[in-house]
């Protein structure tokens, strides 16, 4: 069965793909068979991988420009939860980390002498279940602790605690493991992303004015009218903009959002970076302004050395 697939065939099948479901959908099938077929090359199954044939043509990735919401707009969504999770917003807009990655943050997380948050696990679905995993592209980060955010930390962990939950490691048949989440359910179950959306989020965004407010289906459930650029996520985008726009790098930034590739990080956010323009008029100036300073001192010094030979020459009484 392996053996009988043509390059010609793969690239057929994924222009279908890309037609019907568009470029992501199709790229991240393709890894799946490419992935596939690199394995029956490595079992000697098939001599060459018919995928990475110069006639398949992988599509490339498409960036929708990241929106960032304004102060006002984080203010009020942060304002519009229930007390006891306004802290998770909150280091969504001051740490850029990803959903799964706060649902998964422990008291021990945060540490307070390096001033620095240790993002070293998420809480991950796999099926219906859930785990303690790595975070994504399975690598542990560190990412800055600001003084208001590490202030706002300590009380949130003062006045709520924190309650311990036991989760499979990375697998469901994964070893159990034991930890101090700060944020949790009343109840002492760890938060769900499709709860938090509908009881919690998706609410915020409407009592903030950022989505219209909620009907009803003809079963009388409450429903929200949002977008995929509404979404928990949009508060890394606004990380982004405000560290960018005072001079954190693009490497820099790729790090503290756990991303793969500082080039993804460059594509997703280069709309964002403060104007190399301004930049340069800025430079020009500063330079400028030192020149025009040394011009004049020359000047001044130049005028008051030809003013005392002037009074030696007239003033016999000097010479």
């Amino acid at each position: 069965m392996v053996k009988s697939i043509l390059p010609s065939e793969v690239a057929v099948w994924l222009a279908d793909l890309l037609g019907a479901y568009g470029p992501s959908t199709a790229r991240s099938a393709f890894l799946v068979l490419n992935g596939c077929l690199e394995l029956a090359v490595a079992d000697e199954l098939i001599k060459r991988n018919p995928a990475q044939s110069k006639i398949v043509k992988l599509p490339s990735r498409r960036f929708s420009e990241a929106v960032a919401w304004a102060d006002e707009t984080v203010a009020s969504i942060v304002q519009a939860h229930p007390e006891e999770f306004r802290m998770l917003p909150t280091i969504a807009s001051a740490a850029g980390l990803r959903q799964g990655e706060l649902f998964g943050l422990t008291v021990d997380d945060f540490d307070f002498g390096l001033m620095v948050i240790r993002v070293r696990r998420q809480v991950k679905r796999l099926g219906k279940q859930f785990v303690f995993a790595l975070p994504k592209n399975d690598k542990e980060r560190f990412v800055p602790m600001s003084p208001v955010l590490a202030e706002a930390v300590q009380n949130h962990i003062e006045r709520f605690g924190a309650t311990t939950i036991s989760l499979p490691w990375e697998r469901l048949n994964g070893k159990i493991q034991d930890h101090k989440l700060i944020f949790s359910w009343p109840d002492g179950k760890h938060l769900k992303a499709r709860l938090y959306d509908e009881v919690v989020w998706k609410p915020a965004l409407a009592t903030a004015g950022v989505i219209p407010p909620p009907t009803k289906d003809k079963r009388g459930r409450r429903r929200f009218k949002t977008d995929r650029t509404t979404g928990l996520h949009a508060l890394r985008h606004y990380y982004a903009s405000i560290t960018l726009a005072d001079g954190v790098n693009i490497k820099e930034l790729a790090e503290y959002l756990g991303h793969h590739d500082p080039g993804f990080t460059l594509r997703m956010y280069t709309h964002m970076l403060p104007s190399s323009y301004d930049r340069a008029r800025q430079a020009v100036d500063r330079r400028l302004r030192k020149l025009a300073l040394r011009l004049t001192e020359q000047s001044r010094s130049r005028d008051i050395g030809e003013l005392d030979e002037a009074d030696l020459d007239n003033d016999p009484g000097l010479v």
